[in-house]
């Protein structure tokens, strides 16, 4: 421990020891499998990550009865350590041994802040589904323009293509000049082996000092106070998209509600400002996307083709698939690909009955709403959509005047599936016309009319798969189900009006 601690405004450092008789840092070891403690174990020993991982090591002037009454006795020198974690790997045993040699034997003096990370990661990569992201967009904002008060206002420039070019450790350094001065934050930035995304583990304390002290704060019960109100956020950079995921605070110890939202409020204040420069600022705005999988987030708010290509577009999002409505050159027919005439079969196929039929054309009409997406095995599932319906109450009277001016216009020759086709239609120009005004309630005799708020909550372990089968058994009308109930919006939380997601011009973008 160092002899006297400063208030400072540096973060953490990763070599900074946790004791090993935490509970905290048992929790966390125990939450891995055996094979995957022993892999961390021998990561920490690897070259790259021995100066923030030192184990303990026999010391020459150490007493033999002391080395003889030890259960574990320490190794000589890192290379008997690798090889002895290296032959537990081919022996059989429990995962109790394994934790009780790292946190009793070779790391008894304690685990530094960076093996905890890489304790976290590797439970993230044994369990990708362990927390919930939230997606945000980063969006660039205009130069900014005095109001009348002499205030600056800043708007977000929907025509600007430019992005912020994110490199580690400028954001960390320019993330870190955001942290409140009596808070101690340490990062780790670590690449899962099978998602495009760069994850940044922030662990916040709160301490004034960077050093021991920070952690050596005791309680009644002789626990570490600092280290057991101490809480973890994730932060996820996809490859090539200018979006970002982010945890929910997680803390070691009992927390308030009000205390996590405030750690919440200021990394997605803090974020935009470490990523922005001189002349080039950015915010951040939710997606209304949330999700364990980040399949899921990657698919909708990444670098891939199928941003804004969900439901039935998304046939056209696969690269592989060359067929475009655009094409002028006409696929050849399914007739001349047979080769030979004999594979043609000259029986006349079985009649279908009626409820065959009905069946074979809640299957066609999925494929034809969803596409390529909604697939239960496909990994990309969600897990709860919420969406709230605030459509005026249906007046009687506007309806009769409807009706009426359809079959002025008509001729009195329309049917009634006509008149009802006419009325859709026209309620999606209106809808069209009056978008820029929704926000702030200037719809035409939208405040005249009752709106109920009805909240429709779907939930699964992937709830478009499950939609999607509705649709295939017939149960939900794949005609007249809305869009959004496809998936195409990209979103799990919105507001619905005249049947669409309310966003830029109808659309949940």
């Amino acid at each position: 421990m160092a002899r006297f601690s400063v208030p400072t405004t540096a973060r953490l450092p990763s070599s900074l020891r946790v004791d090993a008789s935490n509970a905290a840092v048992h929790k966390s070891l125990n939450r891995l499998s055996r094979e995957s403690l022993i892999s961390l174990a021998l990561d920490w020993l690897d070259d790259g990550s021995l100066p923030n991982a030192i184990p303990y090591m026999e010391r020459r002037d150490e007493d033999e009865d002391e080395e003889n009454e030890d259960i574990y006795p320490p190794c000589s020198s890192i290379e008997e350590l690798q090889q002895l974690y290296l032959d537990m790997q081919q022996q059989k045993g429990s995962k109790r041994d394994v934790t009780s040699r790292i946190l009793e034997g070779d790391w008894r003096h304690g685990l530094t802040l960076y093996q905890l990370a890489m304790v976290d990661m590797a439970f993230f990569e044994q369990n990708p589904t362990s927390q919930r992201w939230s997606a945000y967009q980063i969006l660039p904002l205009k130069q900014p323009s005095p109001n009348p008060d002499g205030e600056e206002v800043l708007k977000v420039d929907h025509k600007s293509l430019t992005i912020p070019r994110f490199h580690p450790s400028t954001f960390l350094q320019n993330l870190q000049t955001q942290v409140l001065p009596d808070v101690k934050a340490h990062y780790h930035f670590h690449r899962p082996r099978e998602l495009p995304v760069l994850l940044l583990r922030i662990f916040v304390i709160d301490s004034p000092y960077n050093t021991d002290f920070a952690l050596s704060s005791r309680g009644s019960a002789g626990t570490a106070t600092n280290f057991d109100s101490s809480r973890t956020v994730y932060i996820a950079f996809p490859d090539g998209s200018p979006a970002l995921y982010i945890t929910k605070s997680q803390a070691t110890g009992p927390i308030g509600l009000g205390e996590s939202k405030s750690l919440q409020s200021l990394i997605v204040d803090g974020v935009p400002k470490a990523l922005s420069r001189p002349r080039e600022r950015y915010t951040l705005k939710t997606g209304n996307l949330t999700s364990k999988n980040l399949d899921a987030l990657l698919e909708k708010k990444g670098s891939g083709r199928t941003n804004a290509a969900g439901g039935g577009w998304s046939i056209y999002a696969d690269e592989s698939n060359k067929i475009s409505p655009l094409d002028t050159i006409l696929p050849s027919p399914p007739l001349s690909r047979e080769s030979s005439s004999s594979s043609i079969s000259t029986k006349r196929p079985a009649q279908l009955t009626e409820s065959q039929r009905a069946a074979k054309r809640a299957r066609l009409m999925a494929k034809a709403r969803f596409g390529d997406s909604g697939i239960v095995t496909d990994g990309k599932g969600v897990e709860r959509v919420d969406i709230v319906i605030q459509d005026p109450y249906p007046s009687t009277s506007a309806d009769l005047d409807e009706s009426d001016g359809g079959e002025d216009e008509q001729g009195g020759t329309a049917n009634k599936a006509g008149k009802r086709r006419q009325s859709t239609i026209d309620a999606v120009i209106r809808e069209a016309d009056t978008a820029d005004h929704d926000d702030l309630g200037k719809e035409p005799g939208a405040s005249q009319r009752w709106t109920p708020s009805v909240k429709i909550t779907l939930s699964g372990t992937h709830v478009w798969a499950g939609v999607r089968q509705l649709v295939e058994a017939g149960i939900i009308d794949g005609e007249r189900m809305p869009g959004w109930m496809t998936g195409e919006e990209g979103v799990t939380t919105s507001l619905v009006r005249h049947g669409r997601i309310r966003g830029h011009r109808g659309s949940g973008l």
